[in-house]
């Protein structure tokens, strides 16, 4: 019988000792359909919730922002096995001139079979001793922006405090922290915007908690027990361009970002050590800013076959959204996994409430 929840625990503690490359990389897949819709080329316009993630500093880009914004997102893979799910506010704070904005996320494997006492001492096998048990990334973001004078244009600033918890059942757990920051600037119809991950890089710390039964089973399994151990994600620098294109009733805005990573050779399309630059390109047209239609591509890779061929690979996405009056629903047909069949469908809601003005 295979044994799943070994599987899924080695294979975090195997990333937490040998893979930091991809260290707590569910931040990668992104929040908001709006995002995803466009292959994640957005920290150059991004101008709502959902900043607090991608690019601190669109969180004041609209300067007729009021009130408190809040934003959520669920999607599903693999027919409801994994779950990733995103709640976001911001509000304006020190006068209106500057926002602050918290962010949850998490994703999630639930009910994962933990056979680790499937067997009894005598050897016979006792399916009543099967238990469930969950493996769930969380991501806390505490955010803030404002602008700075400049003679031509708006040039905004903004950061994150992030705070990372993930566990494995009753097993294995870790706390992470780490800081971005981020800058957008808009001039005319171009919107340029530069962000900082991990700058100090985020180090996540390990503890493990086995019972000697389950390290017994453990090493009769020929698997060993894990240790204590810390993870670093090392910092990653995203550059992106957009501009806007008014044609009478329809705007269409293209972008393009950079993502480029210093965690060492990457299968990307610009692969090097250290660094290695991942591009992505989204597009999107509107009609009114009412209705929202969205196309992207992200993740160009070259995929070895068994024949010892090789191929380039990207992950397409597309969108639609709607906004009436204060409330927008988006959503995205997406593949953040990889594989075969792996797309999933994305939906998210932002509301915006407003300050009641007197008469």
């Amino acid at each position: 019988m295979k044994n799943i929840i070994l599987a899924t625990l080695f294979f975090s503690v195997t990333t937490t000792i040998w893979g930091q490359k991809y260290s707590n990389e569910f931040l990668s897949i992104g929040v908001g359909a709006q995002a995803q819709g466009l292959g994640n080329a957005v920290i150059a316009r991004i101008n709502n919730v959902t900043a607090t993630v991608w690019n601190p500093a669109g969180l004041i880009q609209d300067t007729e922002l009021e009130g408190i914004q809040v934003g959520a997102m669920h999607s599903e893979w693999f027919a409801g096995v994994g779950k990733f799910d995103y709640l976001g506010v911001s509000l304006p704070a020190f006068g209106g001139n500057r926002r602050l904005g918290f962010s949850l996320i998490r994703f999630g494997i639930d009910d994962i079979p933990n056979t680790l006492s499937l067997y009894e001492s005598d050897g016979t096998v006792n399916f009543d001793n099967v238990s469930t048990i969950s493996a769930s990334d969380y991501a806390m973001f505490l955010s803030y922006a404002q602008p700075l004078k400049v003679k031509e244009g708006q040039l905004l600033i903004g950061g994150n405090v992030k705070v990372i918890h993930r566990l494995i059942g009753p097993f294995a757990q870790s706390w992470g922290f780490g800081l971005d920051a981020s800058l957008q600037y808009h001039r005319g119809l171009w919107s340029f915007a530069a962000v900082g991950r991990d700058l100090t890089s985020t180090f996540n710390a390990w503890s493990f908690d086995f019972t000697d039964d389950e390290k017994e089973t453990l090493s009769l399994t020929n698997n060993e027990v894990p240790i204590n151990s810390v993870e670093v994600t090392k910092p990653m620098l995203i550059l992106g361009i957009a501009r806007r294109f008014n044609l009478n009733k329809v705007g269409l805005t293209p972008e393009l970002d950079l993502f480029i990573s210093t965690d060492g050779k990457r299968n990307v399309l610009v692969s090097a050590d250290p660094f290695s630059i991942d591009p992505a390109l989204g597009i999107e047209a509107d009609y009114q800013q009412f209705i929202f239609l969205r196309a992207g591509v992200n993740q160009i890779q070259e995929l070895s076959g068994f024949t010892g061929s090789s191929a380039w690979q990207a992950r397409p996405s597309m969108g639609v959204g709607f906004r009436l009056g204060t409330i927008q629903l988006d959503y995205a047909f997406s593949d953040q996994t990889g594989l075969e069949n792996g797309y999933s469908h994305v939906i998210s809601l932002m509301a915006h409430f407003k300050k009641m003005k007197k008469e």
